[in-house]
């Protein structure tokens, strides 16, 4: 089981290590979790735990109902489809600025990191995840647009469920292959490609979205309507 990370208060502790495993789907969507069990489990009382809970509820992931309990919330997927229109609208400018303003250094850089990833364990998905993080904040820093990526963070916490979701059904090498193609656009320096590239890549783990409503529809809130409006959204040519 994960562990707390040391040198931070046990609040914030808490919250990191919660928010992870509702992330990874260690915590899956509609379990019930109680204070005191979780407080149990790392030896904690159950202030920085109700501290945690609060927070995970403000960003989503928690759900309260009164004289029922805590719930890990289900994913919504029109919050998932709105983000995926705001963080692909976002991330193609972004992309277009760090291939225009991309050094060799840094194009250099960045394949450095696609290795990284590649040199992963298989079943590193956590790490997998972090790394791609790196390498998309590291996008928006050689734009000049760092606050920018930021702000994304916090909307996009509900894709990252999916992407744990449906890791099993993508390969590695598709997402080692997109971020690829995109250094090499942005080290020839065309921005069309580039952003082509960047459209692709986020909208690929969404092909195998479809499949997952399916096999697990209690994960998802409101999985049909959505699965039809699924197909409208993502029917633009890229």
């Amino acid at each position: 089981m994960p562990q707390p990370a040391a040198g931070e208060p046990a609040a914030a502790q808490m919250h990191a290590l919660l928010r992870r495993r509702i992330v990874s789907g260690d915590l899956m969507p509609g379990m019930r979790l109680s204070e005191q069990d979780i407080a149990d489990q790392y030896a904690l009382s159950r202030q920085p735990v109700r501290e945690a809970f609060i927070r995970l509820a403000a960003e989503g992931l928690l759900e309260v109902r009164p004289q029922r309990g805590t719930f890990v919330t289900r994913i919504d997927l029109d919050w998932v489809l709105d983000t995926r229109f705001i963080r692909e609208a976002v991330e193609a400018d972004i992309v277009r600025l760090a291939a225009r303003n991309a050094r060799p250094d840094q194009v250099t850089g960045l394949l450095e990191l696609v290795d990284r990833q590649a040199a992963l364990a298989a079943d590193d998905a956590l790490g997998l995840l972090s790394l791609d993080q790196e390498f998309h904040s590291g996008l928006a820093a050689i734009a000049g647009k760092p606050l920018v990526w930021s702000h994304l963070q916090g909307m996009k916490i509900h894709i990252d469920r999916i992407r744990h979701l449906v890791s099993a059904l993508t390969p590695r090498e598709v997402m080692l292959d997109q971020h690829r193609a995109i250094v090499q656009a942005m080290g020839q320096g065309d921005l069309d490609a580039a952003e082509t590239a960047m459209r692709v890549h986020l909208r690929r783990v969404f092909q195998d979205l479809e499949a997952v409503v399916r096999l697990s529809p209690d994960y998802f809130d409101r999985p049909d309507p959505c699965i039809a409006r699924m197909s409208y959204d993502l029917s633009t040519n890229v």
